[in-house]
């Protein structure tokens, strides 16, 4: 078995440490979910976390990790005997991101369950978990479902999985903890308020703990083992204290007023529903006994809040993370009960005090960090003189009459663009698509393990061979060749690939703030979806992409916001750029169609002697791959060239103008890019 790096010695990081360390004295709280930048060691931390953790008793030979002194009467391996037991270290299961639907919950063998009537059960990821951790490293990039079946079942602590009316339940309560990295994508905001905790982390930015850092890291991986040993103690002592704070929790108290403090905090913040005040009195319970006390104060309400609240308070991608420490402060001062207790401890060990190198205190509590404060606010666009033009910079269009960039129009709800025909790529909400979740279509012959039996199919390809087979009994004589693949419809996710022109023809203040308030409506609309987004922009003399195909949408936006427009309008080659991006990426991801969205008024001067002709013929390029394109015609004024109109139909796609993009006009633009598509 390889040494894992101990959770001491993780320099730093407070408030991810504590967090952990919270979840494992009392594991009602919910779990903790990890956002940070990549090599911040979220992942050392949590799988460091596994060592410290009791060992647990469970019934001899039990599959499903039961507990001699309570069984589950319902255990697929029950019933249990009594004084069939043994003790083994709390297990750390991992949850790859492609995993399947039965690797998570399990699987049922239907052939035996049909020809024999045997309720055949393979444990799945959950059973594994069931009283210990379940960790799902990049949980921002599992399919939708996963997630779904995998906090349905951390909430009511037991997983059923259901094959063509042939059931099987068993507990799986555990330890949730997940990490990803914002810059790949957001969590829904319904999924990110089923997680008890979040923490944010980030590289320290100070010299000298970074060489620590790098200092501690080679020396575990010169020698793992004599690493260890020297953490050994600290290590010892923590578990120690994580035994001492889960005995003394029950004696916790959680008087009126500081549940008083805890609703109007939540009340205060906006907060969604009642998991948050439930969450954030669970918290405050095991800080109180994390630092030996028996009472919870108004500290621990505060420290509660900071862990529990930021990530509910999201209501769409675009919205930063954090919470206002002085409402908060406010808050509870406010609430505040003339008979609160003192603490007995104001400043209690933090996790990994005192150990070599230090590495990080903690005052009984971890605050996530907020940040350097607000955003400065962005200098009004009307502040700056119709003749003046920004700061000239290094990109393309520099010394072209560039000008800054210029707030979003406010975002409108939109209607559905989609990809038209039957796709089979990931799983989402936008296009129609073979997949492994909707409503069943037909029956195919399994290419592998059956996943999705159509039950109907099977026995009408066993029944003619019955009398064949000498059946005799009332179960079916069932063939490997019988079995039948449901197939099934559902949606998919696409790549949404913006090309933008930001050229001069665009500058004029007011258009460029609507058509980056379309974009950032599309934007919107496509996180909501499932989607992969890009961005490419044109101006001056060259393309550039702005932002590579990603899962991060307020990535995105944050690029569009700080677009600066000028120059001309080399339209060729912000078709070919997109063209490039989308090679490359069928050939990533062959299985996910793109939607090409041209944000333009179709003017094409730059580019070479013929620019409009470059311009058609680009477009050609990506008519003769198929891939579906709509034109936003961003052209204003009485007169009007059409030229938008006629890159669309080069393109093979339809065109729009900005003003049709809103609400229930994109209803008669899905139709338009639908028809096109069909009869091309």
């Amino acid at each position: 078995m390889s040494t894992r790096y101990p959770f001491t010695a993780v320099v730093g990081m407070d408030d991810l440490r504590l967090a952990l360390l919270l979840n494992a004295v009392s594991p009602a709280v919910g779990g903790v979910l990890v956002r940070g930048e990549k090599g911040t060691a979220k992942s050392t931390a949590v799988r460091a976390l596994a060592e410290l953790l009791p060992e647990v008793a469970v019934v001899a030979g039990c599959r499903f990790s039961c507990d001699p002194a309570a069984p589950d009467p319902g255990c697929p391996d029950g019933p249990h005997s009594e004084g069939a037991r043994e003790a083994r270290p709390a297990r750390m299961v991992e949850l790859p991101v492609g995993a399947s639907e039965d690797r998570l919950v399990g699987a049922l063998d239907i052939e035996r369950a049909l020809s024999e009537g045997v309720k055949a059960f393979e444990p799945g990821l959950l059973a594994d978990a069931h009283r210990g951790i379940l960790y799902v490293d990049e949980v921002n990039l599992l399919h939708d479902h996963l997630i779904d079946l995998l906090l349905d079942a951390a909430a009511m602590g037991s997983s059923y999985v259901e094959r063509e009316g042939v059931s099987v339940r068993h507990a799986a309560r555990f330890l949730l903890v997940g990490t990803m990295n914002p810059e790949e994508g957001e969590l829904r905001p319904q999924l990110l308020d089923r997680f008890g905790l979040t923490v944010e982390v980030a590289a320290s930015r100070e010299p000298e703990q970074r060489v620590e850092v790098v200092r501690r890291r080679l020396a575990f991986e010169d020698d793992p083992a004599a690493f260890a040993a020297r953490w050994a103690d600290e290590e010892a002592a923590l578990r120690e204290r994580i035994v001492a704070a889960r005995k003394l929790l029950p004696a916790v108290t959680l008087g009126d007023a500081v549940l008083l403090q805890i609703a109007a905090t939540c009340a205060a913040f906006e907060v969604d529903g009642m998991r948050a005040d439930i969450v954030m009195a669970r918290t405050a319970t095991a800080l109180a006994a994390w630092a030996g006390r028996t009472e919870v104060t108004s500290e621990d309400v505060r420290q509660a809040a900071l862990l529990a609240l930021p990530h509910r308070r999201r209501r769409n991608p675009f919205d930063a993370p954090g919470l206002d420490q002085d409402k908060l402060d406010e808050t509870l001062e406010r609430f505040k009960g003339d008979d609160e207790p003192s603490p007995d401890d104001p400043d209690p060990q933090g996790p990994g005090d005192g150990g070599p190198g230090g590495g990080g205190g903690g005052g009984g509590g971890g605050i996530p960090p907020q940040g350097d404060g607000p955003a400065p606010e962005a200098a009004d666009p009307s502040d700056v003189p119709e003749g003046a033009s920004a700061p000239r910079n290094s990109g393309s269009g520099a010394g072209s009459g560039e000008r800054a960039a210029v707030r979003a129009a406010e975002p409108f709800r939109t209607k559905m663009l989609s990809v038209p025909g039957l796709g089979e790529g990931a799983a989402g909400r936008r296009s129609r698509a073979r997949t492994e979740h909707g409503r069943t279509t037909g029956a195919t012959r399994p290419r592998g393990t059956l996943t999705k039996l159509h039950l109907a199919a099977t026995v009408q390809a066993a029944a003619p061979h019955q009398k064949a087979r000498g059946r005799s009994g009332r179960g079916l004589v069932l063939r490997r060749d019988d079995l039948r693949q449901a197939t099934r419809e559902g949606r998919e996710g696409n790549l949404v690939l913006f090309v933008v022109d930001a050229s001069g023809s665009m500058a004029a203040r007011q258009r460029m703030s609507a058509v980056k308030g379309a974009v950032l409506s599309l934007l919107l609309d496509a996180y909501q979806r499932r989607d992969k987004v890009g961005l490419v922009t044109f101006r001056g003399r060259d393309a550039e992409v702005a932002l590579p195909p990603t899962s991060s949408v307020d990535a995105a936006a944050a690029r569009l916001e700080q677009l600066p427009t000028g120059g001309r309008t080399p339209l060729s080659a912000g078709l070919l750029k997109a063209h490039d991006v989308l090679r490359v990426e069928r050939l990533r991801d062959p299985s996910r169609r793109p939607l090409l969205v041209v944000v333009t008024d179709g003017r094409a001067t730059g580019g070479g002697a013929d620019p409009v002709a470059l311009a058609a013929r680009a477009a050609r390029l990506h008519a003769a791959d198929g891939t579906a394109a709509v034109v936003v015609d961003c052209e204003t004024g009485p007169v009007r060239l059409g030229l938008a109109g006629s890159l669309a139909r080069e393109l093979d796609g339809t065109a729009v103008t900005l003003d049709e993009l809103r609400a229930d006009s994109i209803a008669g633009l899905v139709r338009d890019v639908q028809a096109t598509r069909r009869a091309a």
